[in-house]
């Protein structure tokens, strides 16, 4: 057994990411509201923000329900995106903390999708 003294990856808030129908709309509406421009846009994901700061990401969900709030029949779709230099030590970090990372990863040379230890999915990722 080696036993390397390796530093702990580091972490940075880099996105929040909204699920919807429409990430377009969704991005138009909160870029005006807030002044931010796009960043980086696909049909199905569009990410606001500046240099140097969390942006705020939007995502197409095919079979999308609107939340119901207050009631609790729908709840509300969002999911943290952490930015990380090195995607395999940072999700090997992650899961020594307790997160699972489900089988279906859909751009895992890109990005990491994981679950926090309550099940609530969030992202890693070197795009940030």
């Amino acid at each position: 057994m080696t036993t390397e003294n390796t530093s702990a990856p580091t972490f940075r808030y880099s996105a929040v990411t909204f699920d919807c129908p429409d990430p377009a709309e969704l991005a138009r509406f909160y870029g005006e509201a807030l002044g931010l421009p796009v960043v980086f846009s696909t049909d199905d994901f569009v990410l606001l923000g500046q240099e140097g700061a969390a942006g705020l990401g939007f995502n197409r969900l095919a079979d999308y329900r609107r939340p119901t709030r207050p009631s609790a029949s729908q709840e509300k779709q969002a999911h943290i995106e952490l930015g990380v230099d090195d995607l395999d030590a940072a999700q090997a970090r992650l899961l020594t903390l307790g997160a699972v990372k489900p089988e279906f990863q859909p751009d895992p040379d890109r990005w990491r999708v994981l679950l926090d230890p309550a099940g609530h999915p969030f992202c890693i990722s070197t795009l940030v």
